[in-house]
This record gives C-alpha cells, sequence and structure tokens, in this order.
C-alpha cells in the first residue's frame, strides 16, 4: 500500500498474517456491536439534523399575543432606552417595538405637549395589571403610558388630538391609541400586531430609514392640516374605533 505524505512515496508491506488477525479484531467487533445494540448508540449523540425538536412551551402573552416579561434590564427583552431628545428614559422591548414606540413618544414629545420625566412610563410586572386588558401590553414591553394620570376620555385638546391622529396615521395602524378603547385609557399607546405580524417589521425599518436622512422623522415639521393627511387620519381613526 502506497502513503503519500508531503510528496514523499513510502511502500508498506502488509503480511498474511497481519491481514488474518485485523480481520479477526474487526469480526469480534462487529459480533458484540451485534449483541449489545445499545451498547453501541449510547455513546454517540444524535446529530443535530436528525434529533427531534423539543416541542415549544406556550408561554404567556399580553393581550396583543407577545411574551410577557418578569423583569427589565436582566435576561430579558425589555431593556431601559433613552428617548433621544427628549431627556427621558423608558423600559420598553428592544428592537422594532422600542423604534416604533420611540417615535411615537418623541412625536408626542415635540408636537403635542412636553412631558417631564414621571409622565412617561413603559413596562410594568403583569400582576398589577388586567390580563384582558390593552393595559397587560405593558407587561410585555410592548406599550407605553404617557401622561399616566390622564387616562379619562377627553383628556385632550382638539389641536392636540389633531396631532395625535396623525401621529397614529404615520404609524400606519401598527400602533393604537387606549382613547379608541371601549374602556377608555388615554394615556395608553401600544403596538396592536401580534410578533409575526409583518406590518410590525415593515414600519420599523421606514423608521430607521428616516432617523438615517436629515429632514425626517420625528421632530422635522409636518402638516398635520394637509388633505392627504387629514384623510388618512380621519379613516384610520374610524376603523381603530369600529374594531
Amino acid at each position: 500500500m502506497e502513503d503519500v505524505q508531503l510528496g514523499i512515496t513510502r511502500t508498506t508491506r502488509i503480511t498474511r498474517r497481519t491481514a488474518v488477525r485485523g480481520a479477526a479484531v474487526i469480526g469480534t467487533a462487529a459480533a458484540a456491536a451485534v449483541l449489545l445494540p445499545g451498547t453501541a448508540s449510547a455513546d454517540v449523540p444524535a446529530s443535530p439534523g436528525t434529533r427531534e425538536r423539543e416541542p415549544e412551551r406556550d408561554l404567556p402573552t399580553s393581550a396583543n399575543g407577545w411574551t410577557l416579561e418578569k423583569e427589565a434590564n436582566h435576561v430579558s427583552t425589555v431593556w431601559t432606552r433613552q428617548v433621544a431628545g427628549t431627556g427621558l428614559a423608558v423600559d420598553i422591548r428592544i428592537g422594532d417595538v422600542e423604534e416604533i414606540l420611540v417615535h411615537v413618544i418623541r412625536r408626542f414629545h415635540y408636537e403635542v405637549e412636553e412631558l417631564p420625566s414621571g409622565d412617561l412610563l413603559g413596562w410594568q410586572e403583569i400582576g398589577g395589571l388586567r390580563k384582558a386588558l390593552p393595559e397587560s401590553n405593558l407587561a410585555s414591553g410592548t406599550a407605553v403610558r404617557i401622561r399616566p394620570g390622564a387616562s379619562a376620555k377627553g383628556g385632550f385638546f382638539a389641536h392636540q388630538e389633531l396631532v395625535l391622529r396623525d401621529i397614529l396615521a404615520e404609524c400606519r395602524g401598527v400602533v393604537r391609541w387606549g382613547g379608541d378603547d371601549d374602556e377608555v385609557d388615554e394615556s395608553l399607546f401600544y403596538i396592536a400586531p401580534g410578533p409575526k405580524d409583518r406590518r410590525v417589521t415593515r414600519l420599523a425599518d421606514e423608521l430607521r430609514g428616516w432617523a438615517a436622512r436629515p429632514g425626517e422623522g420625528a421632530g422635522t415639521p409636518v402638516d398635520v392640516q394637509s388633505p392627504r393627511r387629514r384623510t388618512e387620519a380621519t379613516n384610520l381613526a374610524r376603523t381603530q374605533r369600529s374594531s
């Protein structure tokens, strides 16, 4: 048999006795494997591609279908994030949800009413919330309370609500306002679709694009009285009030 290594050819002789002895050893090992089938496979882990996947556990969710979090800033999808340009911080679900709700907070702060630090709340433990209502979305990090003490109906002046409606229309129905819910809570703003709804990612990507371009995004003046924007806002309000 020839062994080629580093360009050097070497010939090794195998005697008849060596070949017979090797075959006997192989045959003995094969017989042992047949007699002890469990032993042969016990120490060999299944490959990742063939191993059965464990069934996913049904994790508790908030009203909008997002997974609840037990705490913020530790083994969690909820972390404290700064709201650029406002001096505010909020505990919120990082990623797409953060991108969207922070945009809402910034526009509210710039165009509706400047918010002191105590007028913005994010994640809360589920124990203090009603699980069947939209307020439970706070416990998944997918909602915020803006002016939490002003949850009753009629807390905004007409021009403030006009801007608020424009913000919601800009979010294309991905964000819902508690002022349109059966049990009114005008302080609550939350992600309406579930975690697998592609509208969430599409909107977040669009907002990221705006933030990367000068003259776009939160803080950029917009004409909320323009016919197009008014129509979009009115249509969305009608849809969300009836749903």
